[in-house]
């Protein structure tokens, strides 16, 4: 399906609003080449009759290519106003379209494509194909109708000086076809992707500021960043300098018309002795001259645009054609809230090893089971497959009886609630943001929410209480408050399983006393899987699951596990040892060796 065709079926309603367009564009081209005739009528009648005695027709000429004029802009304007209706409705619905297919998609496709990667996906390319639907098609009747005019009326006049006009024509869009070929269509798909790259380092680059301002770096320590730059830079320059050859050429030969048929005028009046009719008719050709120049431009930039929304439409459907998550034909119903994993393996898209390999456990109802082990084994993994982030690849994940690949989706998502250590508050009040988790919750449960995770004195200092935006408009939170709002929300969800993903990595001791508090009242009587690196806040699950690169290398409980002398009896000293750490300082300046150290220090962030 080429991509005029790809364009229409976004056009609901308004299918007929660009084949209109186009045909006012065509009649305001064709009107708009009159003046020119007209002009020429005029230059015959001074020419000829000296003007004078013809005083009245003139004028009326005269009249007649204002007029003209005046009717060609209003054509063009009634076309442009349809075309732009008509990409109005075609980018509000690829993105309606984009939009539907992502929501559709696993909740581990937002792993793999970064904010940054999919803002430029979805509101530059159909940004890209509004503007060549409002302004380059309209000019796409314009760029055929005045040239096949012009070609006519060349040959009408002097076919002899209608041949020294187009030499010059043929010259130059062979010149425009050889730029605008296979090499500038593979420009065009390099200048797109890096387009996007870029895009997508400045959103990271952005968000890391505080850490870059922290260290006293430049924007050079975001060596991807910067690297995106610079293969955008040497890129383009390479391109451009690869034809500034041609286009010199391209320019000089299309703006020198006149120098191909002022000496072919001066040979056939010499051949003829007729001076007056070679003069009059090249002065025609003077005229009609600029539009050749004109269609071979706006060809160009055509061709440019139709390149240009060719790439942003597949680039939009290369997004959304991933696979989405399936749905069941026969959905099942979850009767029962343990969990179980049967054999379970998976591996990440493109990835050559398995990020979770035949690992079997259950967890009871009621019951929490705690994951842990070194970044990179799998943890995360694990409890994603729960809620469906990813599927796995074999065996099966179990809630109750039935396989999680067999539940609507919504049900699914209703009896799971997710706090992850990576927060997220939209910026609304603090009330929509913990009514996310239960829209049609009371202000009284809402309030339940508030105290159970313990967020009250973070509500009560604010001015307007749970009024309160998030963001320039209202307040900011410490990453602890947020978290506690987080789990008002969870909590106020009340869903029976809980999945607890490094809740408290990111949070102050005192924040974290109140955020156990909160998770103590969240997970009461619940179905709990969790990951944490404070291995004291897992001491009391029910059973503990020691993650090795994606297999179970250990379980049970806690002290079970230390009475193996195994994996987590390692991890269990070592984290003893970190907890007993403590700055000395023996006196207010520091050491000769101590300088040097904190010297090699800072000469190391330097050189990174």
């Amino acid at each position: 399906m080429n991509t005029l065709s790809k364009l229409q079926l976004y056009m609901t309603g308004r299918k007929a609003l660009l084949p209109g367009s186009l045909v006012l564009s065509a009649i305001s081209a064709l009107t708009g080449m009159a003046p020119y005739i007209l002009v020429w009528f005029i230059i015959r009648e001074f020419i000829t009759a000296g003007g004078i005695s013809s005083s009245a027709l003139v004028q009326k000429y005269a009249w007649w290519a204002a007029g003209l004029a005046i009717a060609s802009i209003l054509l063009y304007f009634l076309a442009l106003s349809a075309s732009h209706l008509a990409a109005f409705r075609v980018e509000c619905n690829m993105r309606r379209y984009a939009m539907k297919k992502i929501v559709k998609m696993p909740l581990g496709f937002f792993d793999n494509n970064t904010s940054g990667r999919i803002r430029k996906i979805i509101d530059d390319n159909t940004s890209i194909t509004h503007s060549f639907l409002a302004h380059q098609m309209p000019d796409l009747a314009a760029t055929v109708v005045m040239p096949v005019t012009a070609i006519v009326l060349v040959f009408v006049f002097d076919w002899r000086l209608g041949l020294a006009c187009l030499l010059p024509i043929i010259l130059s869009m062979s010149i425009m076809s050889f730029m605008m070929g296979k090499r500038g269509r593979y420009f065009m798909q390099r200048y797109m992707d890096s387009l996007e790259e870029m895009n997508t380092e400045a959103v990271e680059y952005v968000r890391g500021i505080p850490v870059v301002k922290v260290f006293q770096q430049t924007v050079f320590s975001f060596k991807n960043f910067y690297n995106s730059i610079v293969r955008y830079k040497d890129m383009v320059t390479k391109y451009t300098k690869i034809w500034r050859v041609p286009m010199s050429v391209y320019t000089v030969i299309i703006n020198g018309i006149s120098f191909f048929l002022v000496p072919a005028a001066i040979l056939l009046i010499g051949h003829t002795g007729n001076y007056a009719s070679v003069i009059l008719n090249m002065f025609l050709y003077i005229l009609i001259a600029p539009v050749f120049s004109q269609s071979i431009m706006k060809s160009m930039y055509m061709n440019q645009a139709f390149g240009q929304a060719k790439e942003a439409i597949d680039r939009l459907e290369n997004l959304t054609s991933e696979k989405q998550m399936p749905v069941p034909a026969q959905p099942k119903s979850i009767n029962k809230h343990d969990i179980i994993f049967k054999s379970v393996s998976f591996s990440y898209p493109a990835a050559n090893k398995k990020a979770v390999d035949n690992v079997s456990f259950s967890i009871s109802a009621g019951k929490t089971v705690a994951l842990v082990g070194a970044s990179g084994g799998g943890k995360t993994t694990i409890a994603r497959l729960v809620p469906r982030f990813w599927d796995a690849d074999d065996g099966e994940v179990l809630i109750g009886e039935t396989n999680v690949k067999d539940i609507e989706h919504k049900e699914l998502m209703d009896h799971i609630s997710f706090v992850f250590q990576n927060t997220c508050l939209f910026k609304t009040s603090l009330l929509e943001n913990i009514k996310y988790g239960n829209p049609s919750a009371t202000i009284e449960e809402i309030n339940r929410a508030v105290d159970l995770a313990q967020c009250r004195e973070i509500i009560d200092r604010l001015p307007n209480g749970l009024n309160t935006k998030i963001g320039t408009e209202g307040t900011y939170l410490s990453g602890g408050e947020q978290q506690r709002i987080v789990l008002a929300r969870a909590i106020l969800k009340n869903a029976p399983i809980v999945v607890l993903d490094e809740a408290t990595a990111f949070t102050d001791p005192e924040n974290e006393h109140l955020i156990q508090r909160a998770l103590g009242k969240l997970t009461k009587g619940k179905t709990v899987l969790m990951i944490a690196h404070r291995l004291t806040s897992i001491k009391d699950a029910d059973n503990i699951l020691v993650i090795n690169k994606g297999k179970i290398a250990e379980q049970g409980s806690h002290k079970e596990l230390l009475m193996k002398e195994g994996i987590y009896t390692k991890m269990w000293k070592e984290y003893q040892k970190s907890v007993q750490w403590t700055i000395k300082a023996s006196s207010n300046n520091f050491s000769q060796h101590e300088e040097q150290g904190v010297e090699n220090l800072a000469n190391t962030f330097s050189e990174k």
